[in-house]
């Protein structure tokens, strides 16, 4: 258990937030979970209301408030659509936070958490190890999508088809980069994320074509540590923290002009998440002026380097769908469509019900498995419906999510990252 004058502290500026919601359930219209469900308890509105006087629910029934937070995608359309302007998702991982220091972590998040992330050293090592014996756990079922399923029953990984670690990490692929800036005058920060880093190194080798193709030089430290969201979702700030300090001790001297990356979720993360969740003063002076400089690598094409849409391109059709935390918390919808529509290869067609959540919320798809499908499902049909013959996407999150989807629903439409699609146009 945290120290009592800490979770005082954590649930006084709780209670400070809460007192904005207006309580109009504009947020039942919007919240992929209470569309399947129904339940008041799954929405925005009535989870806020569990939290008003949390101190006395926790001691009423701390499970029922936990099970309660957990039903969450944490993937912020309730407060982008909120008319009172909520910070719902500061509310709820403070929320999260403080039940954590309430009850602990439990032994297998402790081990992951503590031990693992916050090493990156070991989590490669390990990662690298698991690579080399995955096939015998492991089978191929969608060479399309390159998914797996499990050869025997496993509680956590169920009746998944998931795509496989890779052979070589994106780190043994291309090591430490410190480049000056190229001919376009720029120096950029790359960070490339766990997911792409162990699951799908072609993104990050990608955009390290896209990025020499435009004369940008490549700031990429070895070493860098997870980008804490995990962690942070799972009500662990220490560890949080200490991943952030970590990135911090790469990032926070070097010389660059952005921080660059491909993943949605840690786009928001750093950006948006690293200045208002760390608590230490002088580790979160240190992190300002990096955040500050973080862009998405479609926003960086387009509002820096000026890519721009081809008239009366042709070819494969391709469609997009909006990751949460790109469109949600940073507000990223045209750049990565128009980098799609620069390939001059691609025709491009929209994705019906493009911005809606695909399912996946991290750790959520783990615990919420049944919820998780059905949102998927939704996110597939709209890929089948769409006629598109490559689905195109902004993180390696909803990557996994939507093959998981489209391989269990025998369909083969490639799913991949909008660098992938550019860079592939590139030659």
């Amino acid at each position: 258990m945290a120290d009592i004058q800490k979770l005082v502290t954590m649930l006084n500026e709780l209670d400070d937030q809460l007192v904005n919601c207006m309580r109009c359930g504009m947020c039942q219209a919007v919240c992929p979970v209470f569309t399947e469900t129904g339940r008041e308890a799954d929405v925005a509105r009535g989870k806020i209301s569990l939290l008003d006087g949390l101190a006395h629910e926790i001691l009423k029934d701390p499970k029922g408030v936990k099970d309660k937070l957990d039903r969450c995608l944490l993937c912020g359309t309730c407060q982008a659509n909120c008319p009172s302007g909520v910070h719902v998702l500061d509310i709820f991982l403070k929320a999260r936070a403080i039940l954590t220091g309430y009850f602990g972590l439990s032994p297998a998040k402790r081990a992951i958490f503590r031990q693992l992330l916050t090493r990156p050293e070991l989590f490669n090592k390990l990662t690298s190890f698991g690579s080399k014996f995955q096939g015998l756990f492991a089978k191929p079922v969608n060479d399309v999508l390159g998914t797996s399923c499990a050869r025997f029953q496993a509680p956590v990984i169920a009746d998944r088809h998931f795509p496989r670690l890779a052979d070589k990490a994106f780190h043994k692929v291309a090591p430490a980069m410190d480049q000056p800036a190229g001919s376009s005058g720029i120096r950029v920060a790359f960070f490339p994320g766990c997911m792409v880093d162990k699951v799908y190194p072609k993104v990050g080798q990608a955009v390290l074509k896209v990025l020499a193709h435009h004369g940008v030089g490549v700031f990429m430290p070895h070493g860098q540590a997870c980008c804490g969201i995990p962690a942070l979702s799972s009500g662990d700030r220490d560890s949080f923290e200490k991943m952030v300090g970590t990135n911090a001790e790469l990032f926070a001297n070097a010389d660059f002009d952005y921080i660059i990356t491909p993943c949605a979720t840690c786009s928001a993360t750093l950006k948006d998440i690293w200045p208002t969740m760390v608590d230490d003063e002088g580790l979160k002076a240190r992190i300002a002026p990096v955040s500050a400089k973080v862009l998405d690598i479609s926003e960086f094409l387009v509002d820096v380097l000026g890519v721009t849409a081809l008239e009366g391109a042709s070819g494969k059709k391709v469609t997009y769908h909006d990751p949460c935390h790109l469109r949600n918390s940073l507000h990223v919808t045209a750049q990565p469509r128009t980098v799609i529509k620069a390939t001059g290869n691609a025709s491009f067609v929209e994705l019906p019900n493009a911005a809606t959540c695909c399912g996946c919320g991290g750790s959520f798809s783990l615990q919420h498995y049944d919820i998780s499908k059905k949102i998927g499902d939704l996110k597939a049909k709209s890929v089948e419906d769409s006629g598109a013959e490559t689905l195109a996407t902004s993180c390696p999150a909803c990557m996994m999510q939507i093959s998981d989807r489209l391989s269990q629903r025998g369909h083969s439409v490639p799913v991949k990252h909008v660098v992938e699609v550019y860079a592939d146009s590139l030659g």
